[in-house]
């Protein structure tokens, strides 16, 4: 897997208020910070700028969520919820 993140990327954010929580990446600023969101929390218009230092990148790229970003420029954050639930399930959490 990478080590730079990508749009649809599922990640576990090991830093902050959200600590622990999995979120999904929806746009790239730059090398250093991505933006993501959870669906619940953080929701799809106020996504939390984020330090890729500080998120441990999981090897799951959602299909849905990028397909969704590149029909409509958006998510519904109730995808988003969908999407990082199915994930938390699969890996047993």
């Amino acid at each position: 897997m990478d080590k730079f993140p990508q749009v649809g990327q599922i990640v576990k954010v090991l830093r902050g208020k959200d600590e622990d929580s999995y979120a999904v990446v929806i746009s790239i600023i730059d090398e250093r910070f991505v933006m993501i969101v959870d669906g619940d929390k953080r929701r799809f218009d106020s996504p939390k700028k984020k330090n890729v230092l500080h998120l441990e990148l999981q090897p799951v790229i959602s299909s849905e969520v990028v397909n969704s970003l590149l029909e409509s420029g958006r998510v519904t954050n109730t995808k988003l919820r969908y999407v990082i639930q199915k994930f938390a399930h699969a890996k047993g959490e």
